[in-house]
């Protein structure tokens, strides 16, 4: 016995199968040739123009538009130091539903960070080559390889004439890596959904909760002094060093609250980074002043704003505890990138759904985990008010590092997996 609709879905997935195997040479050439064109900040219209069109191909309902203006800038989650936008624009392309089915949103960044140093590169980073199954440079894996799985999946459907219920809206943003304002200009244009799924580089893990993070400058004060009496001045280096010991202490505290099995293989769930300290002109004085700078990792479970406070509560403890500091206290600036975290339940219909998928296609259960770094998925979630999973192909270790790259079958099975995540979630029309 059959029951009634079962079967159709069968030959739906059926077809989109066949039809992604048969197109898998097509997607790996997409990549490339992304890949190939740089979309490092400020130069991500390129890229971006090919996306278009391949979205117009599709005959997705399109709506390009440069990101700024002063409800963005004046947005509490808000953060860029980017002066223009012009001539880099946003891309929200739609695939209409039918009607009464759940939404989604798919989204994706298109800008990538610098290239560091190329000697330490085996192909030129804009190369897109591909070498025994894996295609490399820079976007390839953060997050280019995830756009691509999500272009794929949208248009083995359309090739198809699967028409779904529910509106699927594909998100091409800029300026993710700098602090998320081409997602928060998206969600400010009025793009909001029953669910999103964000396909950063997780190695095909899924990613309910997303770790949330910060930037901040800590200005310690010194006495300036020759070096030859350096006992008449005070050492600002010295003085940053109870500072750094401090922040470690404070590292330790909070990661100690935690205490979610989806962190359990993170040996530092929201670590406390010290990323640049300068201090000094000359070896023979004294320094007056030391600048430390780093990240601090929110979590999941918490504000920004009540990091915040723990950070600075935690310097003014210290402000009280030393004689010099009482008299010259440290001070703090939170500056640069920031990320809201995000946090779904894993029992979440989304999630449910996305795991079946994954099964079908890997035949074993997806491992959940928490993210480890930062991503749109927080704005998304926070102020979109949409659930979602950070779920997509790509090696999370090569992201940022030379010779990063992804593994194409890892990239098939991931579009794979959202096109039928797609007709289960926003169901089929008939």
């Amino acid at each position: 016995m059959q029951v009634e609709g079962v079967s159709d879905l069968q030959n739906y997935e059926s077809r989109i199968k066949h039809w992604l195997k048969e197109n898998r040479a097509r997607g790996a050439r997409l990549l490339q040739i992304l890949v190939q064109e740089n979309s490092t900040r400020g130069n991500e219209s390129s890229t971006q123009a090919i996306v278009i069109e391949k979205c117009r191909q599709m005959g997705l309902i399109l709506d390009i538009w440069e990101i700024g203006g002063e409800e963005l800038k004046n947005h509490p989650a808000y953060c860029c130091d980017r002066q223009s936008f012009e001539g880099n624009p946003n891309l929200v392309a739609v695939l209409k539903g039918a009607g009464g089915g759940k939404s989604i949103i798919l989204n994706g960044h298109i800008d990538v960070v610098p290239v560091g140093d190329e000697s330490n590169w085996r192909h030129d980073p804009f190369s897109g080559v591909i070498e025994c199954g894996k295609l490399y440079g820079r976007g390839a894996t953060d997050m280019k390889g995830g756009n691509v799985a999500l272009l794929m999946a949208i248009e083995s459907l359309i090739a198809n004439g699967i028409k779904l219920k529910g509106d699927v809206i594909f998100q091409s943003v800029i300026e993710e890596e700098s602090g998320g304002a081409g997602t928060l200009a998206a969600v400010l244009r009025g793009y909001r959904a029953d669910g999103a799924i964000i396909t950063e580089p997780t190695n095909m893990k899924l990613f309910p909760k997303q770790q949330g993070s910060m930037w901040f400058r800590i200005t310690v004060k010194g006495r300036a002094a020759h070096g030859g009496t350096r006992y008449e001045g005070v050492s600002a280096i010295e003085k940053s060093m109870l500072v750094i010991k401090r922040l470690q202490q404070l590292e330790k505290d909070r990661n100690a609250k935690i205490n979610d099995p989806l962190f359990e293989k993170i040996p530092i769930p929201i670590p406390i980074n010290i990323g640049k300290i300068k201090s000094g002109e000359w070896p023979s004085s004294v320094p007056d002043t030391a600048i430390i700078e780093g990240r601090m990792g929110v979590s999941p479970e918490e504000t920004i704003q009540s990091a915040k406070l723990e950070m600075e509560s935690c310097l003014q403890e210290l402000n009280e505890a030393d004689e010099w500091l009482q008299g010259n206290p440290l001070q703090i600036e939170w500056f640069g990138g920031r990320w809201l975290p995000g946090c779904l339940d894993s029992d979440h219909p989304l999630m449910d759904e996305l795991s079946k998928s994954f099964i079908e296609v890997k035949g074993n259960r997806p491992i959940v985990e928490a993210s480890p770094w930062g991503t749109d998925g927080g704005i998304i979630s926070t102020v979109g008010n949409t659930p979602v999973v950070v779920f997509g192909p790509g090696i999370t270790e090569t992201a940022h590092d030379a010779n990063e790259h992804i593994d194409l079958e890892d990239l098939y099975a991931a579009s794979e997996i959202i096109a039928l995540t797609l007709m289960k979630w926003c169901e089929v029309s008939e």
